[in-house]
């Protein structure tokens, strides 16, 4: 395998080398666990799945090692549980369940390792002292804040320049802060809000510390890729470096980076027809309200439709559009059900489309024509031609997490044994009257289907169905 992937820190793709093949480490920023997510949230998930998927097949399960993390405590959790009158652990079990299986759902593997910051304060408050015993952080009117400027190569991951950073702030300034964009790293706890001990007062941490101090904790430095969406380049990576090589000594570091992660990835915004999505607007989609109301995996299809480094809008137009795609694919497989697929390797073709920066939308197009070599091969009788292909297409579309379903699961879902046999039977005399052209009788027997609530879809070498959402 030959795995290219655009390093956001370089600014160009790279041949993935991992330090150790035999343990290959991967964390990717995960939930704030105070409501349910948008469809924003659930696109970073499942792009990951499908690089562990990828990296999976090719070092093998047990040598990838992959960590996301639930942040536990924040001023979200703090609000929505003193709103409720109940502690911040009722709500956050409440939607991480919910959130797991929303997952689930969206057939996204469980992660390795699913680190808590309510189980490693320990680990932050020992990093936060390294950082400040290395004189990268400083401690002023009971916080603890990270001191930007002993760090020379803040702003590498973001290509920002300090100077230029400092010159243009735009923001009320903490008067206990030696510089502007010195951030948090721990901060007394207000009244009423969950408090741990430290060496600096009772408090909780800061936001970009968590990830630094689990990352170190699970994992160990440096990690071989880091991954999250576009809105986390600044700050918060950006700040997790900084930590993360601080801690060690490592600020001024030639390759002090690369002394955290040796790739960064980063996938891009999604906007809901065509706007930014926003609570004052009203357009804010929630993922486990898609989940009910479609199959997961069209909302999967639909988030790797754009390539993952681009935007994407979410609109119906997609939606319906990723509904065909999976029907076209499920129908070739269920005319390819009478015959055994010949292997369980994805095609080369495939291989070369998703191990470039996993470029989903070559590698989706592969499967298109893997299912059209499946139509081909049927009606030319060539049985070891459509074996070879529906494996093909079974194990490719395994990476990408779609295809894990029956035709029959896919197509007819709750349908009971007598709606089948009456859909069957009607589609057998459809095709009677189309042949003996009683056009009139086809339409009624169209008709009938469509009061049972079934879609018809014609193909090559026969109709499928399935029953409507």
């Amino acid at each position: 395998m030959t795995l290219s992937l655009y390093d956001t820190l370089y600014r160009e793709k790279r041949v993935f080398s991992p330090r150790d093949p035999s343990r290959v480490t991967l964390y990717v920023c995960g939930p704030t666990v105070y409501d349910y997510a948008h469809i924003g949230n659930a696109r970073p998930p499942v792009v990951f799945d499908v690089l562990v998927r990828l990296l999976r097949r090719e070092y093998g399960a047990d040598s990838v090692i992959y960590a996301r993390n639930v942040t536990d405590v924040d001023d979200k959790i703090n609000a929505k549980a003193a709103r409720e009158g109940v502690p911040i652990g009722e709500v956050t079990a409440r939607y991480e369940a919910a959130y797991l299986a929303d997952m689930g759902l969206l057939n996204v593997s469980a992660p390795d390792l699913a680190p808590h910051v309510t189980d490693h304060i320990e680990a932050i408050v020992a990093q936060i002292a390294a950082i400040v015993d290395q004189g990268c952080g400083y401690v002023a009117e009971g916080h603890v804040l990270f001191d930007v400027s002993s760090y020379p190569a803040y702003g590498a991951l973001s290509g920002r320049n300090l100077d230029d950073m400092i010159a243009g702030a735009r923001v009320e300034v903490a008067p206990y802060k030696r510089n502007a964009h010195d951030f948090v790293l721990w901060k007394p706890s207000k009244e009423g809000e969950p408090s741990w001990p430290s060496p600096w007062g009772e408090g909780r941490p800061g936001w970009h510390i968590e990830c630094s101090a689990m990352i170190e904790a699970e994992l160990g430095l440096p990690i071989d890729i880091h991954g999250g969406g576009i809105d986390l380049v600044f700050p918060h990576h950006e700040n997790e470096i900084a930590q993360g090589v601080c801690a060690h000594g490592h600020a001024h570091a030639a390759t002090a980076p690369a002394e955290y992660s040796r790739y960064w990835m980063h996938n891009g915004f999604l906007t809901v027809d065509a706007e930014k999505m926003s609570k004052s607007i009203g357009n804010v989609l929630l993922l486990h309200d898609l989940v009910q109301a479609m199959p997961g995996e069209v909302v999967r299809w639909a988030l790797l439709s754009a390539h993952y480094r681009q935007p994407l809008d979410w609109n119906q137009s997609l939606l319906d559009q990723s509904r065909k795609n999976l029907d076209r694919l499920y129908g070739a497989l269920r005319r390819a059900e009478g015959v055994e697929a010949l292997g369980d390797m994805p095609s080369p073709e495939f291989l070369e489309a998703i191990e470039d920066d996993l470029n989903t939308p070559g590698a989706m197009s592969k499967l298109f024509a893997l299912s059209s070599e499946i139509e081909r091969a049927m009606t030319a009788g060539d049985t070891r031609a459509v074996g070879i292909a529906k494996a093909e297409l079974i194990a490719s579309g395994a990476i990408l997490g779609v295809l894990q379903s029956t035709p029959d699961q896919w197509f007819e879902g709750g349908a009971d044994d007598t709606l089948k046999t009456e859909v069957e039977a009607l589609l057998a005399e459809r095709i009677e009257a189309r042949a003996a052209k009683n056009w009139a009788e086809a339409d009624r027997i169209r008709d009938r289907l469509t009061a049972l609530n079934v879609v018809v879809m014609d193909g090559p070498t026969g109709a499928t169905w399935r029953l409507k959402e």
